[in-house]
């Protein structure tokens, strides 16, 4: 199978929310994200400060709910990898992990955010924690439907598999390399003699 590598698209426009995002995404990526004020957004988006701070919070909340806006984009097309593999689940997980990293390697977002300043960096990082969640739980409800059988293995692979991913995806290195890495450590995991009781 081939690995498609297509950018999940420009962002989106729309409603007030869908607005805001996209302002503060073309923010992030044009490289002003720790200049820009909440107002400055607001203005860009044609709402007013306090619909901004009413729908995100903060300035971080705005920046997690772009991520996970674009996380999502990535994850349907993690699920149309998913869904168009039907072999072994390690397989699957490998092939996800593979069309990530391809698709990742030129995304002006995360490009955007390893690049950046300190204020961007941590929503990979160290307080990633939404956008591992959101991952997870994809690759989960998949594995838990094409393969109910897996159980707590299924999570192990999904986990291992995300948390690699991630981290290839914030360090670079050769895709093809540190995808036959991921898929050694998923098959592992899978072919691992299950615990007793």
């Amino acid at each position: 199978m081939t690995a498609r590598t297509d950018h999940p698209g420009p962002p989106r426009t729309g409603g007030v929310r869908e607005r805001l995002l996209d302002a503060a995404y073309g923010a992030v990526v044009a490289g002003g994200w720790s200049r820009m004020r909440m107002a400055d957004i607001a203005r860009s988006a044609a709402v007013s400060r306090q619909t901004l701070y009413n729908e995100f919070g903060t300035k971080e909340g705005l920046l997690q709910a772009v991520v996970l806006r674009e996380a999502d984009r990535f994850l349907d097309g993690v699920e149309h990898i998913l869904g168009e593999h039907g072999g072994a689940p390690a397989d699957a997980v490998a092939a996800a992990a593979r069309w990530t990293l391809a698709a990742t390697a030129e995304d002006p977002l995360l490009r955007a955010v390893i690049a950046g300043d300190d204020e961007l960096l941590p929503v990979l990082t160290t307080r990633a924690e939404p956008l591992h969640v959101a991952l997870e739980q994809r690759i989960n409800a998949y594995l838990s439907r094409r393969h109910p059988g897996l159980g707590r293995r299924g999570e192990a692979m999904t986990e291992v598999a995300v948390r690699l991913s991630l981290s290839y995806v914030l360090l670079p290195t050769d895709p093809e390399r540190a995808a036959e890495r991921i898929v050694a450590a998923v098959a592992g995991i899978a072919a691992a003699p299950r615990p007793a009781g």
